[in-house]
């Protein structure tokens, strides 16, 4: 008897939550007399209802037939200075989150009771309740799916008219904490890829649709901020400044990434406004000034930066509507010339009609005009654009013809300026930008034949020349393979450069190499085989100078590592090291162009007995494997090429 009065209570039993939720019930008012007793109510609820959910059906029913979800929206109306918000939404996300039943998901997204504690006026200026209101809205919508979905929108007819859980979240979008960026993405890909078509058309259209402008905006705002590091005249060469750019960069790369997560959904109307607002934004204003030759975009950004943020965004994103708008605006000239070649019958039996690409340009200006952002439509008139860059480049004394078939006299116009401009960030900046488009599978068949390189390539490092030549079908009329030679000559002057360019240069340079001496052959005029041999020559000189230096030892290793394209760093001597690892680096580069250029593959597995070969087929012996402080290693330099 005595034991059964000491027995304690079962926390988790029907009788135990009907008094817990009695005590709720006698709350009037939350202060910060009561406050800790109302957050353990709160607490207590939410495990009990948990355990319940899983353990015993009895208690869910409770809570259903006690409508404990409106009990949570009156503590919230009654303590508007006690914060118990913080506490109270916390705990509601660990219960939505450990709901296993679709039941019990479907009651507390019912009724309104979410909505209105969505709804409800929080005081964000003060402690870490953004985070906590967040990751509560978070944990919503990973419970939502086509069947629940329905629950939190209103619907008028049959267009969405209020949709609680976006509209609030997208407040936080700009967020300065990143934790809260992060889930607010999240939270925005959970209702994408739900696949209902109401609320695909409500998050297309305005004013929801304004995220997606804000998104590029702010994408746009850090290119500046990117471009801005980049050419500061303080503290140049620091390590400082080379930090803050990868930091900088990183950010991007993840905005990027969050582009391409939307792209992936499939949603034609998502895509549709995700392009057009990169296209109109971001992408139009910085190429369509460069493509007449101004030193700077719209927005002020030198070349080398539009260029590289283009790129990165047709590497990252993609998407095929972004691809061809961006190689419709880079190949307008010539699309064009060949529609009006087409025209007069001379592209006959075309597999491809170049007039497609120059309408869908001008549908990006007439649907941005009539769409959402209508007021900044003339920050980028197309049409007037596009006109009047044709204008600008039939009028141009440099241009010499159209590339027709029988005219071997290529224009450099456009992009394909930059190639040969003098500053060689600019030249390998535009060519990087060809070749990412080339590459792309999404490229449509025309624009690949004008520049001449198949998306289709296989480049191998292996493969040999007969496989290279066909790997990369080209047709008359193709740019760069008719301007490759010149190309080549540009690229090879670069790398021959006194004083030598930087290590990280040089490798970019073998990168674009490997892949055009691919597409041409592995065949070199003599001029450029001559400019090649001189480049070669100072990689091995500079090589043979780090033979005397303090990381002598460390050479084979670190030859060994550079042609598995591996780094090693050491924190002593660090700038000796460096400069060592450097000498490697583009010794290695141009031995491996060597071999591609002589031999028409790159080597595996080279032996460190045969790193210089200096007539072609011919292999030199070294010593260097088995080098040490005080030996002769020979790098080749009796025998230069």
């Amino acid at each position: 008897m005595w034991r059964s009065l000491w027995r304690s209570i079962d926390r988790f039993s029907l009788q135990h939550f009907k008094y817990v939720i009695t005590e709720l019930q006698q709350i009037k008012v939350v202060n910060k007399q009561n406050r800790e007793a109302v957050i353990d109510l709160l607490q207590s609820i939410v495990e009990i209802v948990t355990y319940g959910d899983r353990q015993d059906p009895l208690i869910f029913e409770c809570f259903m037939e006690c409508q404990v979800l409106a009990e949570f929206v009156r503590v919230l109306k009654i303590s508007s200075s006690s914060r118990i918000e913080a506490p109270l939404l916390q705990y509601l996300s660990i219960m939505i989150q450990n709901m296993d039943s679709e039941h019990a998901t479907y009651y507390c997204l019912s009724n309104d009771y979410i909505n209105n504690i969505i709804a409800h006026q929080y005081n964000f200026d003060a402690g870490d309740l953004a985070l906590y209101y967040v990751s509560f809205l978070r944990a919503v919508s990973s419970k939502i799916n086509r069947d629940t979905l329905c629950l939190l929108v209103k619907v008028h007819g049959d267009a969405v008219v209020s949709f609680p859980l976006y509209s609030e979240a997208l407040k936080f979008a700009q967020h300065g904490e990143k934790m809260i960026q992060t889930a607010i993405r999240a939270l925005t890909l959970n209702i994408y890829n739900v696949s209902d078509d109401m609320v695909y058309k409500f998050v297309t259209t305005p004013p929801a649709s304004k995220y997606f402008s804000d998104l590029v905006s702010s994408l746009r705002e850090q290119y500046l901020h990117l471009d801005a590091l980049i050419h500061s005249t303080e503290e140049k060469c620091s390590h400082q400044k080379k930090k803050d750019i990868f930091m900088e960069t990183d950010k991007i790369i993840d905005d990027l990434y969050y582009f391409k997560d939307i792209l992936s959904v499939g949603e034609p109307r998502l895509s549709r406004v995700v392009t057009q607002n990169l296209l109109r934004l971001l992408i139009f204003p910085l190429l369509l000034p460069l493509l007449q030759l101004e030193n700077k975009g719209s927005y002020n950004i030198s070349v080398v930066t539009s260029l590289y943020i283009v790129s990165h965004l047709l590497q990252v994103v993609g998407g095929k509507h972004l691809i061809n708008a961006v190689a419709g605006l880079l190949l307008y000239h010539y699309i064009t010339s060949s529609q009006g070649d087409a025209t007069n019958g001379d592209i006959a039996g075309s597999t491809s009609d170049p007039s497609a690409l120059l309408c869908s340009l001008n549908d990006i200006n007439i649907k941005e005009s009539s769409g959402p952002g209508a007021e900044d439509a003339e920050d980028v008139n197309i049409n007037y654009l596009l006109e009047h860059l044709n204008k600008h480049t039939t009028s141009n004394s440099h241009f010499d013809g159209t590339p027709t078939k029988d005219n071997m006299c290529i224009e450099r116009i456009g992009i394909f300026a930059y190639i040969f401009s003098d500053n060689h960030s600019i030249s390998l900046a535009s060519l990087f930008l060809l070749l990412t488009l080339a590459e792309n599978k999404d490229l449509e068949h025309f624009p690949a034949s004008l520049i001449g390189i198949s998306q289709s390539q296989d480049l191998t490092f292996t493969c040999s020349q007969n496989n290279c030549e066909s790997a990369f079908p080209t047709v008359d009329g193709s740019i760069i393979v008719r301007l490759l030679p010149q190309i080549l000559k540009a690229l090879l002057k670069v790398l021959a450069s006194q004083p030598p360019i930087s290590p990280s240069i040089q490798w970019n340079i073998g990168w674009f190499l490997r892949k055009l001496l691919l597409c041409q052959g592995n065949m070199l005029t003599d001029d450029n085989i001559h400019l090649f041999n001189t480049s070669y020559k100072q990689s091995r000189e500079c090589l043979q100078k780090e033979l005397d230096g303090c990381w002598f030892d460390h050479i084979p290793d670190t030859i060994r590592h550079e042609l598995r394209s591996c780094r090693k760093g050491s924190s002593t001597s660090y700038f000796a090291w460096q400069r060592m690892v450097d000498a490697v680096k583009v010794f290695v580069l141009h031995l491996q162009l060597k071999a591609l250029i002589f031999t028409g593959g790159l080597l595996e597995k080279p032996s460190l007995k045969s790193l210089s070969n200096s007539d072609p087929g011919k292999t030199y012996s070294t010593d260097i494997s088995s080098a040490s402080f005080g030996s002769e290693v020979s790098l080749g330099i009796r025998n230069p090429l």
